[in-house]
């Protein structure tokens, strides 16, 4: 796509069977084709996609990889991103030691595994199969983007994505499995209330977010859709898509309108503005310097 201004990410809504590897295998890497075709850079695939989001230990055990991205579904993932020369973020189950991660592997387009990040904030049932991330929140050059990852849940914590933000993230991208029930009805039955958390998140860190749903039913649990794309002014540049389906939507990433987004108006920075004299000590953060953070 010559003559754009930046980066083309890609979010993919895809259902993955927890009882069909084959076919995780070939949805996943059939996603990661189409956003390539479609002119992306960077594709986000849903929260465990490689594994399915089934949160039984056995299940998991056996559909685990190890974050060196040498499993099939990571393998193949690494094979199409260097075939491709298209980056990608997914979400799996990862085999560490003592048990399992709810994780998601960045790779970029030589097909190299440049890190994974381990889920901070576990939501409900997946505090019985999995162990809290240990990995920090950090920020990454791929793609020709500052990347920073998080997954589904840790988006509600608004700490998470400014700590990203405020070591220069230009993109968030958040693996998700949104499902209703912990708001309060109706808004979350259609997906409302994650698509407001994702827009308020953005805009008050001014940082794009790029989040990949599930979509269909795994078991009881029903997933919202609802994946989209929004810039650094709180504005859905792409998607949401419907609950029921699977697609693909795409919006440019461009850094400038990250850096310009942080100024609003003259005197008004949401940034230079924040006063950690007063509330620095308490978050136990600053901003300063582009050290990983574990909160």
């Amino acid at each position: 796509m010559s003559g754009r201004s930046g980066t083309a990410v890609a979010v993919a809504q895809l259902r993955c069977p927890a009882d069909d590897a084959e076919e995780r295998i070939t949805t996943t890497v059939g996603a990661i084709e189409g956003a390539k075709d479609a002119g992306a850079d960077l594709v986000v695939l849903p929260e465990l996609a490689a594994a399915g989001y089934r949160l039984h230990d056995v299940h998991l055990q056996a559909s685990s990889e190890r974050g060196d991205g040498s499993g099939p579904v990571l393998g193949a993932w690494r094979a199409v991103a260097r075939r491709r020369s298209i980056a990608v973020v997914g979400g799996f189950a990862e085999s560490v030691p003592g048990g399992l991660a709810n994780s998601a592997v960045v790779i970029d387009g030589s097909g190299a595994v440049v890190t994974v990040y381990r889920k901070m904030h576990l939501f409900g049932a997946e505090q019985k199969v999995f162990r809290p991330g240990d990995t920090g929140l950090s920020v990454l050059d791929v793609g020709g983007l500052r990347l920073g990852v998080l997954i589904c849940y840790d988006l509600r914590f608004p700490e998470t994505v400014r700590i990203l933000a405020l070591q220069g993230a230009e993109l968030i991208a958040v693996p998700t499995a949104w499902i209703p029930g912990f708001d309060r009805a109706p808004r979350t039955d259609d997906g409302i209330g994650q698509v407001d958390g994702a827009v308020v998140q953005a805009n008050l860190s001014q940082v794009y977010l790029a989040c990949a749903d599930q979509f269909g039913c795994e078991g009881d649990t029903r997933f919202l859709g609802r994946s989209l794309v929004v810039d650094p002014y709180g504005e859905i540049v792409a998607g949401p898509l419907p609950e029921g389906s699977a697609g693909l939507v795409s919006a440019l990433v461009d850094p400038t309108e990250a850096e310009r987004a942080r100024y609003r108006g003259p005197g008004i920075s949401p940034r230079l503005n924040r006063r950690t004299d007063v509330y620095g000590d308490l978050l136990g953060y600053t901003g300063q310097g582009s050290e990983s953070v574990e909160p």
